[in-house]
């Protein structure tokens, strides 16, 4: 898997063949980024990888945009790398991680 351009890329040990053509690999697209891409499901069960709700999800978030049934018949392992690339886009970057400085926040109430 591979990150490019703020999109996930995942290459695929099983090929799709989708006509006479075969799909090698799969884009997580930065749709995945808006909340609307989770309509219908619970972020709980894309976080720790539900198939139903990724059979859901996967569709509306990959280019090439895959059917349920592609999604049914994939390489299991093929299938995890793709739920595992979902879960990390999902993360925060991580220069926009948290830290503690030990500094004081603005927001933070003074201290009587």
């Amino acid at each position: 898997m591979t990150k490019v351009t703020g999109k996930e890329v995942v290459t695929l040990i099983a090929p799709i063949v989708r006509g006479k053509s075969e799909i090698s690999e799969i884009t997580i697209t930065p749709v995945l980024k808006q909340a609307g891409s989770l309509r219908g499901l619970k972020v709980y069960d894309v976080l720790t990888s539900n198939y139903d709700a990724l059979v859901v999800l996967l569709p509306r978030v990959t280019a090439p945009a895959l059917t349920a049934d592609e999604i049914a018949r994939m390489d299991t392992w093929d299938f995890c790398q793709l739920a595992n690339a979902v879960v990390d886009f999902l993360q925060p970057p991580s220069d926009q991680s948290v830290t503690d400085t030990g500094s004081a926040s603005s927001d933070a109430p003074a201290n009587a």
